[in-house]
């Protein structure tokens, strides 16, 4: 059997000013010049099943950028050109597999995902099976799936399980190529648009529940897609999505059935309900009996797309610089080439960060010592399955100020593992506060090392109540938190479910 792979992936946030091109995007090159790794390894994921079972696996394109705005349309048509023709060198082919972010968006294409997965179809046929791996961050929308034979999500969000979702994905799509199994797919539309944890109780139980489902009946496979609030669309928010074998009914009532469980909890398990105040958050932090507590300065995550560089945790700790504490990531590659000019155990004046508009807060005016100096550093992100995810950061140097020390970095990244402070020496057990620029990502690394985590709202870029978000394009009347109750099932529960659906066991 014969299957390639590749992909194209990046996380766009319509309001962000820092436009994705061509060169934000490792793993692709022009002829003739070598590519940055994209950190995303197909052979690792892929490849290996293949080999194991004695299937041929050809690896194509696999770009990659960080999240940021726009992707330019001379970049994109580059990036499906040269993917479409890894898979026309690569053919004939049983299968495609596809890594794909789901929440992608080019100059002139709103759903570049479905462009690319119809692309697909239309070079290789009816006959080929085409399998789709997606973010739960994506916009999952009907052309999504309309071209393809299996699409699925990751399940958690930090996203811990992306080779495992990759090994089910390769099995479904084997399965569906020997006709043992005829996949169907069903959406069910959740209303509602928020920035969702599946570390926290509430979602765990539905999480947990959904891989229970999943093997009964008909059930293949189900994804819970939250969608990504920082895209200005007017089709946001999150879907339920179940693969069935040949059975769409079940499908569509198992959809519809984890849909209902999901909004029933809705004002239970958004970051919106969760996250603290600036002040408040650090001033628990501080007055917390046990260290470190790790706060996560989520609205200048340059995960969801934020320039990464706002002072404004720093501002707060550098006026009480009695509090043992450390930051990372500061994206600044002006302060980090002075870093390198300085040399490790030098000392000087830096102006650290604000640089990049008014949700980063002031440029801040510290002296500071060199701590230490990695050139063409390495950000590893934990996963459950396979081999860890890395994150190029470029050069990162390491600044003390105080009790303050800074992990500042030429690219921007958020903040995965503790590994950013332990490569320079920092002792994180030594710190009460621990200030990580992350959403959720750092969770999976970090839970084992906190004392307590925090969950910190601003000021930024990327606020994690959705409400805060400057839309142009959404109608928010359908969408819960604006409209709160837009399926209408808070008047008539239970019975509005009925009693087949009231509950998932």
């Amino acid at each position: 059997m014969r299957i390639f792979s590749g992909g194209i992936a990046t996380e766009t946030n319509s309001f962000s000013p820092i436009p994705t091109d061509l060169d934000d995007f490792a793993g692709f090159a022009p002829p003739g010049e070598a590519s940055r790794p994209s950190g995303i390894d197909l052979d690792s994921i892929w490849g290996r099943i293949a080999a194991a079972r004695g299937h041929e696996h050809h690896a194509g394109l696999m770009a990659w950028a960080e999240p940021g705005g726009t992707t330019t349309a001379r970049a994109y048509a580059a990036l499906k050109s040269r993917l479409l023709e890894d898979l026309r060198r690569s053919m004939p082919v049983d299968i495609v597999l596809l890594m794909l972010h789901g929440a992608m968006l080019a100059d002139g294409c709103d759903n570049v995902e479905a462009d690319i997965i119809a692309a697909v179809r239309a070079l290789v046929g009816p006959a080929v099976i085409i399998g789709v791996e997606l973010d739960l961050h994506c916009h999952l929308r009907p052309a999504t799936i309309e071209h393809a034979d299996v699409v699925l999500t990751y399940k958690e969000y930090p996203h811990i399980d992306t080779a495992e979702r990759g090994a089910e994905l390769y099995d479904l799509a084997v399965a569906t190529r020997q006709a043992a199994i005829h996949p169907v797919m069903a959406l069910f539309d959740c209303a509602m648009v928020g920035i969702y944890p599946t570390s926290q109780p509430a979602l765990r139980s539905v999480i947990d529940a959904m891989r229970t489902e999943e093997g009964h009946g008909a059930i293949l496979s189900i994804s819970f897609a939250h969608d990504f609030p920082f895209a200005d669309l007017p089709d946001l928010g999150a879907r339920v999505l179940v693969v069935a074998d040949g059975d769409r009914t079940q499908a569509e009532t198992i959809a519809r059935r984890i849909g209902h469980r999901l909004y029933a909890i809705r004002r239970e398990i958004g970051f919106d309900r969760l996250s603290l105040p600036r002040d408040q958050a650090l001033r628990q932090a501080a007055e917390y009996p046990s260290r470190p507590v790790v706060v996560a300065d989520q609205s200048d995550n340059s995960g969801a797309g934020a320039p990464g560089d706002s002072t404004f945790a720093l501002d707060w700790l550098a006026a009480r610089q009695d509090i043992p504490a450390a930051i990372a990531t500061l994206y600044d590659p002006e302060t980090v080439r002075i870093a390198n000019k300085v040399g490790v155990g030098g000392r000087a004046c830096f102006r650290i960060g604000g640089k990049l508009g008014p949700t980063s807060g002031r440029p801040m005016d510290l002296f500071c010592e060199v701590l230490g100096f990695l050139a063409d550093y390495r950000h590893t992100a934990p996963q459950a399955v396979g081999e860890p995810v890395y994150h190029a950061l470029g050069d990162v140097a390491a600044l003390r100020t105080g009790n303050i020390d800074i992990i500042v970095t030429s690219a921007r990244c958020q903040c995965f593992s503790p590994s950013i402070f332990t490569d320079f020496g920092i002792d994180l057990k030594a710190k009460q506060i621990v200030i990580v620029k992350s959403y959720q990502h750092f969770h999976a690394a970090f839970e084992d090392v906190a004392a307590r985590i925090i969950y910190m709202a601003g000021p930024g870029a990327v606020p994690p109540d959705p409400r805060q978000i400057p839309y142009t394009r959404l109608d928010r009347s359908r969408l819960y938190p604006w409209n709160p109750d837009p399926l209408r099932l808070d008047e008539g529960k239970p019975s509005r479910l009925g009693a087949a659906e009231a509950d998932l066991s």
